[in-house]
């Protein structure tokens, strides 16, 4: 009799067990909130394919990179002595101008509202760079630069990976190619500090 009351007993333990489990995932599954539910909340159709969180957010990036490097390299050509700091300048304007066409228009065909100024942080390193003078400044500006540049890289082929939307794989090619052209010419200036980027310093 005790080994009866004992099987019982450890059968209704397991299936009290299972059903505890068993009921957040059904009783959650079609409330907001949850990740399932924000995952499609995030996705949106378009004639392109798929629009996801993540490739609206590579959208944004090269926007507020455009408004802060631009800004930077122009500072650049007016305050640097240094020839391959002006021509790095250069390619960031070319590059940028380009890019922030781009990006506008698949912005426009995707219905997405983009920055319109640098955020908080991307306004903190052109103070950085505008109080900084001399070869101070071509220190801080291409560390500042190459930075940012290197963070952005692997984000930018991340989405490039992933994306199944047509206009933002293109974006993303365009602008993996673009940043990598100024992360070649930042390091052809001479100024960068490459321990304090590995360090995370800068």
């Amino acid at each position: 009799m005790r080994r009866i009351n004992g099987s019982l007993i450890a059968s209704l333990a397991l299936v009290v067990t299972v059903g505890a489990l068993a009921f957040p995932v059904w009783s959650y599954a079609d409330r907001s909130g949850t990740g399932q539910a924000n995952m499609s909340a995030s996705m949106v159709n378009t004639k392109w394919g798929p629009l996801t969180a993540s490739d609206r957010d590579l959208i944004e990036r090269v926007r507020l990179a455009g408004l802060w490097e631009l800004p930077a390299a122009e500072m650049a050509m007016k305050k640097s002595n240094s020839a391959a700091v002006k021509e790095a300048a250069d390619h960031l304007i070319v590059g940028h101008e380009d890019l922030d066409k781009r990006v506008r228009t698949v912005a426009t065909q995707m219905g997405i509202t983009l920055p319109n100024q640098p955020n908080a942080q991307q306004q903190g390193w052109l103070q950085q760079m505008q109080a900084a003078q001399g070869d101070e400044f071509d220190k801080t500006w291409a560390n500042l630069l190459r930075s940012a540049h290197g963070k952005i890289f692997p984000a930018i082929g991340a989405v490039r990976n992933q994306t199944q939307n047509t206009l933002v794989r293109q974006l993303a090619s365009d602008t993996n190619q673009t940043v990598l052209d100024h992360i070649t010419v930042l390091e052809k200036t001479g100024a960068v500090d490459f321990d304090a980027i590995a360090n995370g310093t800068i």
